[in-house]
C-alpha cells in the first residue's frame, strides 16, 4: 500500500501515539504485565526531558499513557530499559564524561503508574558517560555497556565496555565482572586497536550485551568498532573471549546487536547507519554461520534499502536494531523472520528460513512526522509481543507506531 501517509506492505498500521509530543524514542522496550491485568509497554527516551513512558497497549489499536517521568537534568538520557517482573531497570548515559547522574536505577513498577525507586547502581567517573544499553532478563544479573570511574580508555572514543552486575539483591547492586578489548584501557598491557578512518572512528566500545538462557555461559557483544564478539562467562569474575568477527574496514564499522539463533547455529548482526545523508550506505544486516564459535562466517546479508528510497535531507538510511527474541514471556521468538528498524527506511522484515538467501516479505515507511527535525521518519527500535504486535518507534518526534504482521 502506497499513499500520502506513507508506504506499507505486509503490515498493517493499528495505532499510533506522539507520546504528549515526548516522541524522540531510544532504544528500551519492554512489556510487563501488571498484577490487574493490564499489558503494560514501557520505553525509553532518546533524549531530555523525559526519561520513560508506560503505555497501555492491552487494546494494541486503543495504546493509553499511564505514566511519562522526567530526567534529572538536560545533559542525560535513559536510552535503553528492560523488565523482570514487577523491576525495571533503567540506564543513564550523560552527554560528557564526568557528569552525574550516569548509571542505572531499579524501579518498583508494581503499580505503574506510581513507579518507585529501589536503587541505583552509579557507573560515573571522570572518563564515564554511565550506561549506554542494559539487559536484564533473568531478574538475577544486569548486562551493560558502560564506564566506570576506575576506567581511563586508552581513546576517549572507547569509554564504555562490558560490566556484570548482581541485582538478586535489587536494593543493593554489586559488581561482579567486567570485560573489555586489550588495549582500550589505560595500563592493561596491550596495544591500542587501529583506529577506523577519521570519519568513521564511532570508538572500540561495547553495545548490545545480550545473554539469553539456552547459553547463560555465553554473552554475545556488538562492540561497535571491535565488531562481533562471543564471550565465555560461566565464570563472571572472569570472562574469557572466544571469537571475534569484524567486517569493518572495509566497511565502516558501529557493530550493534548480535542475536543468536541457537537452534539454527546463525547469528544475526547489525552495523548501525549513522552518517547524514546516508554517506555509509550499505548498512547492513548480516547473517553469520555460527557452528563453530571459534570460527565465525558471514554467509549472507538482508537486501538493503537503496539511497533513491530517501529524501536527500534523511538524517540516516540504514539498519539499526531488531527484535532480539529478548527471554521473557512477553516477547515474540522467532528463528525465521527478523524484524528490524532502518531510520529513514523504516519498518523491514526478512524471511531467513533459507539463511543464504533472505527475501524481504514486509516493509513500513510512515510519512514525516509533524516534528521530524530532519524531514523524514527516523524508526529507532522494534519489539514484537507474544501475540505478533509490532511495536516501533521513531528516534526524534513521531513517538509510537503498533501494527501487525500480514506474512
Amino acid at each position: 500500500m502506497s499513499s500520502s501517509n506513507g508506504t506499507s506492505w505486509n503490515f498493517t498500521l493499528l495505532a499510533h501515539h506522539e507520546l504528549n509530543g515526548f516522541g524522540g524514542m531510544g532504544e528500551g522496550m519492554s512489556i510487563q504485565r501488571s498484577r490487574d491485568g493490564r499489558r503494560i509497554l514501557w520505553l525509553a527516551h532518546e533524549s531530555a526531558p523525559k526519561n520513560f513512558t508506560g503505555i497501555d497497549v492491552s487494546d494494541p489499536r486503543k495504546p493509553t499513557i499511564v505514566v511519562q517521568t522526567e530526567l534529572p537534568h538536560q545533559q542525560m538520557r535513559s536510552n535503553s530499559l528492560e523488565v523482570t517482573g514487577d523491576i525495571m531497570a533503567v540506564a543513564y548515559q550523560v552527554q560528557k564524561a564526568g557528569l552525574q547522574p550516569a548509571g542505572f536505577e531499579l524501579f518498583d513498577i508494581s503499580v505503574p503508574e506510581h513507579p518507585r525507586s529501589i536503587a541505583f547502581f552509579d557507573a560515573s567517573g571522570p572518563a564515564s558517560r554511565g550506561v549506554h544499553q542494559l539487559w536484564f532478563c533473568d531478574g538475577e544479573y544486569v548486562h551493560m555497556a558502560a564506564g566506570a570511574a576506575d576506567f581511563t580508555p586508552t581513546h576517549p572514543f572507547d569509554d564504555q565496555f562490558y560490566r556484570i552486575v548482581d541485582v538478586k539483591n535489587p536494593t543493593r547492586p554489586v559488581e561482579v565482572g567486567r570485560w573489555w578489548l586489550p588495549g582500550t584501557r589505560q595500563g592493561d598491557g596491550h596495544a591500542p586497536p587501529k583506529r577506523h578512518k577519521p570519519e568513521a572512528d564511532s570508538g572500540f566500545r561495547a553495545h548490545n550485551t545480550n545473554v539469553y538462557p539456552q547459553r547463560p555461559d555465553r554473552a554475545y557483544l556488538g562492540y561497535i568498532d571491535g565488531g562481533m564478539i562471543i564471550l565465555d562467562i560461566s565464570d563472571k569474575a572472569s570472562p574469557k573471549m572466544i571469537s571475534r568477527w569484524d567486517n569493518s574496514p572495509p566497511y565502516d564499522g558501529f557493530t550493534h546487536t548480535v542475536l543468536p539463533l541457537f537452534e539454527r547455529d546463525l547469528l544475526i548482526v547489525t552495523d548501525e547507519a549513522l552518517w547524514e545523508d546516508g554517506r555509509d550506505w550499505p548498512k547492513l544486516l548480516w547473517v553469520v554461520d555460527g557452528r563453530d564459535e571459534n570460527n565465525p562466517v558471514p554467509i549472507a546479508t538482508c537486501p538493503a534499502p537503496t539511497p533513491d528510497m530517501f529524501k536527500p535531507n534523511s538524517r540516516r538510511m540504514g539498519i539499526h536494531n531488531i527484535h532480539e527474541n529478548v527471554p521473557t514471556p512477553y516477547s515474540w521468538q522467532s528463528d525465521q523472520i527478523i524484524v528490524g528498524t532502518f531510520f529513514a527506511a523504516g519498518l523491514r522484515a526478512y524471511d531467513i528460513s533459507n539463511p543464504y538467501q533472505p527475501k524481504e516479505v514486509g516493509s513500513f515507511v510512515p510519512a514525516a512526522p509533524s516534528r521530524s527535525i530532519t524531514g523524514a521518519i527516523s524508526l529507532n527500535d522494534v519489539f514484537v509481543d507474544e501475540r505478533q504486535v509490532v511495536y516501533a518507534v521513531d528516534r526524534h518526534a513521531g513517538g509510537l507506531y503498533i501494527l501487525e504482521m500480514n506474512f
